[in-house]
């Protein structure tokens, strides 16, 4: 669930979720020791109820203590850790407590709570793999270490009941988890429709840039992949960055977009204009806010001579800095309607030119690597549009 966690909706339903949980937390907790030490000595057994000992005011107080744990990790938005510090806290304290207790008279161990129940149940409903895992086997190993210490055979008895109910809590959160992905499946493809969709409407605007944006998030994210830092998320919100970088194009006149003539100063301006609006149009896109740099700043440079905002060297986003390498290699690579393409090998050498001035030193040397790859890039668009150009006119042939 974490690499999600920057997904507001996704974030507000983590923070829903910890709060029922901790609040079936305490509720069970706190019924749980009461019915034990109060109720059930009193109106079951007909005999003295239990007085709480130091154990019990101690595990109490740290309990309640953690919620400035929550506290604080709601306000570094790391909801998915709290989880964690809780179990492992409780457990600890099962254990220190079993010791405290049993120790010299290990023939009274009783074993088991509500509480231990509660956490695999319920770990399901955090949709974590991980946190399952560590609940399930985190409870098996508390018990083995208390058979070991104490010793006592009791201990076989819950191990078996959470080898059992882990199987019960597996199936849920393998359930849950198949959900999720087939919304999110979903939400990828509609998204991935959409941006196919404004593509499509900035291409009929520009004829000269059709298929620009295909080729820059290929070439884009085989360099991405190469460099080996970015999760598969990541990957896929670059792409769509990628996709999109140009968008703010649909703003910019027809006139100025495909003019066939050097541009005028103001009419430069115009044109720079595309990073800024693009990115503001996507903005409020889930998915796209950690790629929204890649649109805004693809055209700075290393030297600090790009624009929008004239950043320098590492100032640049890394992924911006990524892109701008492969919109450069694009652009000379295809024709416009003030230009013919240069050759691949000609491209190639201008972008080891641009190292230190137009690109990242580092990022050209793994274009280096790359480019292999890139030119087969190159050459299965040039396979294509030459198959359709070869369609066309055999259709006006009819």
């Amino acid at each position: 669930m974490k690499k999600f966690l920057n997904d507001a909706p996704i974030l507000y339903e983590e923070k829903r979720t910890l709060k029922w949980f901790l609040a079936l937390f305490y509720l069970i907790s706190i019924s749980f020791d009461l019915f034990y030490k109060y109720f059930f000595p009193k109106f079951i057994k007909h005999s003295a109820a239990n007085s709480p000992g130091v154990v019990f005011y101690f595990s109490y107080v740290v309990l309640f203590g953690l919620l400035l744990v929550v506290y604080f990790f709601n306000r570094q938005e790391k909801q998915y850790l709290i989880k964690y510090v809780y179990f492992i806290t409780f457990t600890l304290l099962s254990l220190y407590s079993d010791f405290y207790t049993y120790i010299g008279n290990p023939g009274d161990y009783k074993s088991g709570n509500a509480v231990e129940i509660f956490w695999l149940l319920l770990s399901p409903i955090f949709v974590s793999s991980r946190f399952f895992w560590v609940v399930s086997l985190g409870l098996i190993l508390r018990y083995i270490l208390v058979g070991f210490i104490l010793p006592s055979p009791i201990v076989i008895f819950p191990i078996l009941m959470i080898a059992v109910l882990s199987i019960f809590s597996y199936i849920l959160l393998n359930r849950f988890q198949s959900y999720v992905n087939a919304v999110k499946v979903s939400y990828d493809k509609q998204l991935e429709g959409i941006v196919k969709g404004v593509i499509a409407a900035l291409e009929l605007k520009d004829p000269y840039t059709r298929g620009h944006s295909e080729r820059v998030a290929s070439y884009a994210l085989s360099l991405a992949k190469k460099i080996e830092r970015f999760t598969e998320e990541e990957l896929k919100s670059f792409n769509y960055a990628c996709l999109l970088h140009d968008i703010g194009k649909v703003n910019i006149p027809d006139q100025i977009l495909m003019k066939p003539g050097s541009l005028t100063l103001e009419e430069y301006e115009i044109i720079k204009s595309h990073t800024v609006v693009g990115a503001e149009a996507v903005s409020k896109v889930n998915g796209m806010k950690n790629s929204l740099d890649v649109i805004r700043s693809h055209h700075e440079r290393w030297d600090g001579k790009g624009y929008p905002d004239q950043l320098i060297g590492r100032e640049i986003p890394f992924l911006a800095r990524v892109t701008a390498i492969a919109d450069a290699f694009d652009a000379m690579t295809s024709s416009r309607s003030y230009r013919t393409a240069l050759s691949v090998e000609e491209a190639y050498k201008r972008v080891i030119e641009g190292s230190g001035s137009q690109f990242d030193p580092y990022l050209v040397e793994e274009f280096k690597k790359v480019f292999p790859v890139w030119l087969e890039i190159h050459e299965d668009w040039l396979s294509k549009t030459n198959k359709q150009h070869v369609n066309f006119r055999n259709i006006n042939s009819i």
